[in-house]
């Protein structure tokens, strides 16, 4: 008896110390004194978050009819699994009597390229027309679109088919946005501080805030309208806690160097044959902040330095984070882009394209021993004005003249002393977490944005807030998306980069 009874209690100190862990609410982490010290530097198991920050993607451009694709002859097929949850997605009247001036229709395999739509901070309101959502026609068709009604459409699972079969095996949330309306660089400044205040005067800047895509100025790289920003980022915060982590995007690495400036002039073709530039200076986010730039692009010092501080700052070339992971010293945080053909932005690059970056990058790392405690987060850094039929809460109200959610000059009713131009929640975008302790086959339908990236990290490294309004202090919580408890959960799925169909490894 006394045996069963130490057995007991054995297992009922286990289940308290796992309380103690792993008590979660929907937007914050708590853990008792016992829990850190067992769980050491992070609140989760999770050791390694690897951000994959792809390009202009509505979640009705990629799941607008999930889980049901037409599986045509000649393509991929897909077929769901028995209890797949359905999606927030397009019903058969928004199909065929959408209030749009043109009804979404299917684009396979073979119009892969398409033209790049308006994705402007003040048209993608108009487009949302005080929240009927039905002027995307009008407002953000592409002016370089042959058809204005292209705007209206979606791929299914037998062109996005590895997205689909991520979704089918791991995460995936139907709930998610922009921080705020508009282009790129808003989105990459939110991912990694939840700040687009405090930029210094552009054409792309209202009233002290970036609503375009301005170049960064510490940058070799950049283009002619360039700013700064001020105030603190993710990686200012990862610093002082001495916690390893780095931005790797494609092209970073200079094709030359010219007295001492970088030149950025590597190139890819994509899948049309069209030369595409590496890198977009717009695209980093970190090169707007000057304690967290690498202005001249120059290299980490050593392979043992990748994610530390030396004359890179935490700013690499892709190729360098796999230098680390092969060496065994995958940072602890580390933000992915790929090279522009690969990023999946309408124009110079596609979803065929980007399924190879997105499956090459996410097979090798499942073939890691640190899988075990990793997460992939797939995100979008803006919708591209593709149409999506839901319309996000007013998180942020804004009344710029720039603004046209609810009128002219309106997004909402401003609040006094809040941060204008930054009119937000944006579109809806699609959200994945890809881990052995992701839920399985589960669709997340609790409000989150790209900020709640960026919480997640704050919060897994007991970073604290960024402050002065940054979106971070509001966002919802990825917790939803995991089982820690169940840890690990998931195993491993490999796909085809070509085809994204399950293969054996």
């Amino acid at each position: 008896m006394k045996r069963v009874w130490r057995v007991f209690a054995s297992a009922f100190t286990l289940s308290v110390v796992l309380l103690g862990v792993f008590f979660l609410t929907s937007s914050t982490v708590f853990a008792s004194p016992l829990a850190q010290k067992q769980l050491s530097d992070t609140a989760t198991p999770i050791k390694h978050v690897v951000v994959i920050f792809q390009e202009n993607v509505s979640f009705d451009h990629y799941f607008a009819t999930y889980p049901h694709a037409t599986n045509p002859a000649g393509e991929p097929a897909f077929y769901a699994r028995p209890g797949t949850s359905f999606v927030n997605g397009l019903n058969g009247f928004l199909l065929t009597h959408n209030p749009n001036l043109a009804n979404p229709a299917r684009l396979d395999r073979s119009q892969a390229l398409t033209c790049d739509q308006d994705h402007g901070y003040t048209d993608e309101q108009k487009a949302y027309d005080h929240g009927l959502a039905d002027k995307f026609v009008q407002f953000t068709e592409g002016g370089s679109c042959q058809s204005s009604s292209i705007v209206m459409d979606y791929y299914d699972g037998n062109t996005v088919t590895a997205l689909w079969n991520y979704a089918q095996h791991y995460a995936m949330s139907d709930n998610s946005f922009d921080t705020v309306y508009g282009p790129s660089t808003p989105g990459a400044l939110n991912l990694i501080s939840g700040q687009t205040h405090g930029a210094s005067a552009a054409s792309s800047v209202i009233d002290g805030t970036v609503i375009g895509d301005p170049d960064p100025l510490y940058d070799d790289c950049s283009g002619g309208n360039t700013i700064t920003m001020s105030g603190r980022n993710v990686g200012d915060l990862l610093n002082a806690r001495n916690i390893t982590w780095g931005w790797f995007e494609g092209g970073f690495k200079p094709s030359a160097t010219t007295n001492g400036t970088a030149v950025c002039g590597s190139s890819h073709n994509n899948i049309g044959g069209n030369s595409v530039r590496d890198y977009i200076p717009h695209h980093q986010p970190f090169q707007y902040y000057k304690s967290t730039a690498n202005p001249h692009h120059l290299p980490p010092s050593s392979t043992d330095m990748i994610g530390r501080t030396d004359q890179a700052n935490h700013q690499y070339d892709l190729q360098d984070f796999w230098t680390a992971v092969n060496a065994g010293k995958m940072p602890a945080v580390s933000f992915l882009k790929a090279a522009a053909y690969q990023d999946g932005h309408a124009g110079y690059s596609d979803p065929l394209d980007e399924q190879h970056f997105l499956v090459n990058t996410i097979n090798q790392l499942e073939r890691r021993p640190e899988w075990q405690s990793t997460a992939v987060i797939i995100a979008y850094d803006d919708s591209d004005g593709w149409y999506d039929h839901v319309t996000a809460p007013i998180v942020s109200p804004s009344d710029t003249s720039a603004d046209a959610l609810t009128g002219d000059g309106m997004c909402g009713i401003a609040r006094t002393g809040a941060y204008q131009g930054r009119c937000g929640y944006g579109p809806r975008l699609p959200l994945f977490v890809i881990s052995p302790s992701a839920k399985r086959n589960f669709v997340d339908h609790s409000l989150t944005d790209q900020t709640s990236i960026l919480r997640f990290i704050e919060d897994n490294w007991w970073l604290g807030r960024i402050g002065d309004q940054s979106f971070d202090a509001r966002a919802g919580s990825l917790f939803n998306m995991f089982n820690f408890f169940g840890w690990p959960f998931g195993d491993r799925l490999f796909l085809d980069p070509i085809t994204g169909e399950p293969i054996r490894d």
